[in-house]
């Protein structure tokens, strides 16, 4: 599968990167809104993202006009500084000092002799570590399209949001509004120990339930307002350890709930555990 290559890539969900050009201004959130936005599509013939992000595009896409392309023609209207493009990307960061790569899913601004590695990125989000199956992820891609759609509409209104902090901001406004919503999980996000509802009960007191997949699926295509679904992003096998995303989103409002990372030192680390259902009382 051909992605578009960025290291050290600055994403609205991890830390600022050694790299600091592609950190857009808000000058890049107000040209975007008048560019026109391209959805590039992976190169592998059978990819099933490049079915499902047509879908999702004609569904929920409504902030820019937009146009579906092919890599070969990102390369060619890169410098064009009208022009948005969608993407996903395989993304390393040097200062954790490990081989570890992982799909995002990115908006960036085209712009004169563009260099992917420095293009303004508005905005990108984990899906899974490079070798993990797509599957795992691409369920949950209409709730971080219309994420990211909010995002840069959140941006407008409140520059704070432009650079490292911006997560702490969304993690404080969403303090204490799970109560009032149910919390979507899926068995194999869990720790070991945390895979039945009584252990759970024991660390979390709001309203949960253990689904499938496809429960998940389902409560963000209706656009479940009741509904918040854990996102984790993890090596799930994979010989590489390194970052272990843990991300609560809404399945309606697309609301960021909870996010937080953390290397891992053990196997068991790969996993949504009861510190982090602590965090959310």
């Amino acid at each position: 599968m051909r992605k578009l290559m960025i290291i050290g890539l600055f994403a609205i969900v991890s830390l600022v990167c050694k790299a600091q050009e592609h950190i857009p201004t808000i000058n890049d959130y107000k040209r975007f809104v008048k560019s026109k936005t391209m959805v590039v599509l992976e190169d592998a013939i059978m990819s099933e993202y490049n079915i499902v992000i047509k879908d999702i595009m004609a569904r929920s896409w409504d902030i820019t006009p937009y146009e579906v392309i092919s890599f070969k023609q990102f390369e060619e209207l890169k410098d064009d500084p009208d022009l948005s493009f969608l993407m996903t990307t395989v993304v390393s960061f040097a200062k954790d000092k490990t081989k570890a790569r992982y799909n995002f899913l990115s908006l960036v601004m085209g712009e004169p002799k563009a260099n992917v590695k420095t293009m303004p990125d508005l905005c990108s989000l984990p899906l899974s570590y490079l070798k993990v199956d797509e599957e795992s992820y691409n369920y949950k891609l209409e709730a971080f399209i219309l994420f990211i759609q909010n995002h840069v509409r959140n941006v407008l209104q409140n520059e704070k949001l432009i650079g490292e902090n911006a997560l702490k901001l969304y993690n404080a406004q969403a303090k204490g509004a799970l109560a009032n919503k149910t919390l979507l999980l899926v068995k194999e996000d869990l720790a070991k120990e945390l895979r039945t509802e009584a252990a759970i009960k024991a660390v979390y007191p709001y309203k949960f339930r253990i689904v499938e997949r496809e429960e998940i699926a389902e409560a963000i295509e209706r656009q479940d307002p009741d509904v918040v679904f854990l996102h984790k992003v993890g090596p799930e096998g994979t010989r590489v350890n390194a970052r272990v995303y843990k991300i609560l989103v809404g399945a309606a409002d697309s609301k960021l709930y909870y996010w937080n990372y953390e290397m891992m030192d053990h196997a068991s680390d790969d996993a949504f555990q009861a510190k982090d259902f602590k965090k959310l009382k």
